[in-house]
Formats: structure tokens, C-alpha cells, sequence
């Protein structure tokens, strides 16, 4: 009763008071009507509680978001299915789902009654302005009886988490000479010359299918010979994200910040969708669970990335320096000193590709401030590597910009590539090179 007691409503307690108060009345003026009418007065909460108690409601709850993960400003439709698993028709029944604040205010809604294996399915949309993981919630089911004198609260376990993604913008097609891992076009010829099967034999062993024997070497040795498997060439590259506080400027969702997050998921997508095996680095390193990361695991990654409170790249340099079979190097970042830059500037070797998406941060600030003396520094340093550098003012669009992705900065790589192989031009079609030089290749 000490449970039915505390699940009486506002309404509950005030009739159980009038009641109570009626019976002193009644046995003090010595009026039998009026105790009559306070007895009603308190077994009416009293037994409503009682019967609210007892009763054994079982009730089944599935949530589905559709889509569970959507793009910043996205709707998402959440649908609430509710089963009577009893055989006892339910209550008056209240229906409240826990849903984080930025996602809008919390769903309500009232159910009549629900008869014996009845089902119910109630829909509501959320949308965010933010991004990030958000858990919905568990379901609250709050049943009352017919007069309103006793509400019991019962709670679903069951929650599901929402990813709100970084805003992505179709990038055009660049071509980015030496994103793939053994240069060239090497990945391409393979396959048109061998197929998915090298044509090397070995020895057949217990278990390979015989479409893969090789009939041709079968019958030279003697033994029956299978073809091997190729292992198919890799495109691999590094997308490094500058997440240092220090280095953006702004607030909210206009800020540097949020600005590089997106160019970085936009690139990302881009760059998966062309077949790339990419990693995500930042400046404290090599992000977890990123590795040959897809697209969308790419951006759930992205989806709860925040500013970190270091001051230099250090750790996210030392970790691109570690993965140094990548070909390819895009860089999203914010701003940028005369030392940054330079040991950024000695990553790029050889023939690989190196983009520096660069967010001139002064504009975010002050407009009249873009392109500083600082940010001209380090736009210098980094091209005069052989980087080629994409300019992202806060007015502009990342996909108008994109396109210098694929222009050479005009400058003398520091290292020319090998003899006889192919090095792009400046505009972007290959150069044979018959021989070498002691001046070395130009662009």
C-alpha cells in the first residue's frame, strides 16, 4: 500500500485529505450521513490505488529510427511500437519518450486503452542543428485510472543512439596523381592483364576449387597446379584534420571548427568513394577505428570529434610520418605558424600527393583580417614543397575551391621521380622521361 500511497496524483491526495477531514467532522458534530460520505471519499483513492498496484500490465516496446544516421539539419522519423502481451485490456495510459534537448522537447502522447494482444505504433520526428551520438530514450509509460487519482510510472530499458553526421558537399572529380600505393596506374594494368587471378601456379592442396587449375601447368609438371589468388593493389592515403582549439576561431556551428569537421568529412566521403583506403589522423594522433575507414564509419568518427587543447601538430605529423606507405596527404587545416608549417612542408617526398586544404581563421573573426602575413607564410612554406594548396575562405563553398586540388603549385619537387617513369604535368597528362638529369625534373 506504501507504493499505491506514493503513486497517488494531486487529485488523489486531495480527495484522500477531504475525506479524512469529513470523517473528524462527522465523528465530532456526530453526523452519520457525513461519515458516510467521508468513508466514499477516502476508499475511492484508496481502492483505485489498490487496483492500479495489482494490476499486472506486460507490455512489449520497439523503437526504429529511419534513418539512424542523418546529415546535420536532417529529419529523422522515430516510431514507437507497443504490444499488449497480456490478456488484460490496459488503462488510461501516458506515453513519454526521453529525447536529449537539442534534439527537440520531449514526445508525448495519451493512449485510451489497449485491449488484450493489441498493438500500438505512435511516430514522432527529431531533427539537430549539431552533430554528434545521441541516445533516445529509455520509454516512459505512466498509467493512471479512469479518474485521475493514481499514476504509476513504469520505464522501458531499451534505448537506440542517433548519429548526426558533419554537413558533406559533393566534391567534383580531381585527379590526385600517386594516391595509389606502387604509383601509377599499376592497380589498373594488373587487373587488365591478369584478371582476379594471377595466372603463377602452385600445388594443388585439399580444398581449392578446380576452376582455378591450371590445365597448361598441370600437364608441364606432371601434378595438378592451381592458380593462385592476386592480391588486388590497395590506394592508400592520409586525411589529417586540425582539431586544435588554438587553431580555429568562431562559435557555434559557423566556426572554423565546425567548418574544417565538415571539409574533412566531405574529402573523406569523396576520397572513399573513389576507392581510397584512408586514415584519419588529427592532431593527437591517428583516430581510433579509422583505419581503411569507410565512409560511414569515417564519419562517425567525425560525428563526435571535438577541439582538443594542444598547441602543435606534433603527434599528428609523428603519425602520418609512421604510415609512410600512403600515397597521398590531405591536410584540413586551421591556423598555421612558420614551424608548423615547415615540419608539415617534409612530410611530402618523392611522388606523393600532397593537399593542404587551408582555413584562412583570421576571416572568421574579422573579414577585413583574411589573408595575413601568418597565413601567406604558411601557404608559401607549404607550396614551396611541392603541396598543393586549397584556399577555403568562410564565404566560400569547399566544392568551388576543390578543383586546385589538382593544379601543381608550379614549383621544382625536391625530388624528382625515377627514370623512365611517369611524372604529371601541370596539367595533370603524364611525361615520359627517357633520361635523367642533374638539374632534376620540373613540373
Amino acid at each position: 500500500m506504501k507504493i499505491g500511497l506514493r503513486a497517488l496524483t494531486s487529485r488523489g491526495r486531495s480527495f484522500l485529505a477531504s475525506g479524512i477531514a469529513a470523517l473528524l467532522c462527522a465523528f465530532v458534530l456526530g453526523e452519520h450521513d457525513l461519515l458516510r460520505v467521508g468513508v466514499f471519499i477516502v476508499a475511492l483513492p484508496l481502492l483505485a490505488a489498490l487496483v492500479v498496484t495489482r494490476t499486472r500490465y506486460r507490455l512489449s516496446c520497439a523503437r526504429r529510427l529511419d534513418p539512424r544516421r542523418v546529415e546535420i539539419g536532417g529529419e529523422v522519423t522515430v516510431t514507437l511500437r507497443l504490444e499488449n502481451v497480456t490478456r488484460l485490456p490496459t488503462g488510461l495510459m501516458l506515453i513519454e519518450d526521453t529525447v536529449p534537448h537539442v534534439l527537440g522537447a520531449r514526445p508525448r502522447f495519451v493512449l485510451e486503452r489497449m485491449e488484450p494482444r493489441g498493438v500500438r505504433e505512435i511516430y514522432y520526428k527529431v531533427r539537430s542543428d549539431l552533430r554528434g551520438r545521441f541516445t533516445i530514450g529509455p520509454l516512459t509509460v505512466r498509467i493512471t485510472d479512469p479518474f485521475g487519482l493514481v499514476e504509476l510510472t513504469r520505464s522501458f530499458t531499451i534505448s537506440d543512439a542517433l548519429v548526426v553526421t558533419p554537413h558533406v558537399v559533393t566534391l567534383p572529380r580531381v585527379r590526385l596523381s600517386g594516391e595509389w600505393a606502387g604509383g601509377g596506374d599499376s592497380r589498373t594494368r594488373s587487373v587488365a592483364a591478369a584478371g582476379d587471378d594471377d595466372v603463377a601456379p602452385r600445388e594443388y592442396r585439399q580444398g581449392d576449387e578446380l576452376r582455378r587449375v591450371h590445365w597448361r601447368s598441370t600437364a608441364r609438371r606432371g601434378e595438378l597446379m592451381v592458380r593462385r589468388e592476386e592480391q588486388q593493389w590497395q590506394s592508400r592515403g592520409a586525411l589529417l584534420l586540425d582539431t586544435r582549439r588554438y587553431a580555429h576561431r568562431g562559435d557555434g556551428p559557423r566556426s572554423s571548427f565546425e567548418t574544417a569537421v565538415s571539409a574533412a568529412a566531405s574529402i573523406g566521403v569523396h576520397l572513399a568513394r573513389e576507392g581510397l583506403g584512408l586514415r584519419l589522423v588529427t592532431d593527437q594522433g591517428t583516430a581510433p577505428l579509422s583505419e581503411n575507414a569507410t565512409a560511414h564509419s569515417l564519419l562517425d568518427t567525425l560525428a563526435v570529434i571535438r577541439p582538443s587543447g594542444l598547441r602543435t601538430l606534433e603527434f599528428g605529423i609523428s603519425a602520418l610520418r609512421q604510415g609512410g606507405g600512403d600515397g597521398l596527404i590531405v591536410a584540413v587545416l586551421g591556423e598555421l605558424d612558420g614551424e608548423q608549417a615547415a615540419a608539415l612542408a617534409r612530410l611530402r617526398h618523392g611522388n606523393m600527393t600532397a593537399v593542404a586544404v587551408m582555413l584562412d581563421t583570421a576571416g572568421w573573426e574579422r573579414p577585413d583580417r583574411s589573408g595575413s602575413e601568418e597565413f601567406q607564410q604558411a601557404r608559401g612554406v607549404l607550396a614551396g614543397a611541392g603541396w598543393r594548396i586549397v584556399e577555403l575562405p568562410p564565404a566560400a563553398s569547399l566544392a568551388a575551391v576543390w578543383p586546385e586540388a589538382g593544379r601543381r603549385s608550379g614549383l621544382a619537387s625536391p625530388l624528382r621521380p625515377p627514370v623512365g617513369t611517369a611524372a604529371p604535368t601541370a596539367s595533370g597528362a603524364p611525361a615520359r622521361h627517357a633520361a635523367s638529369t642533374r638539374g632534376g625534373a620540373t613540373a
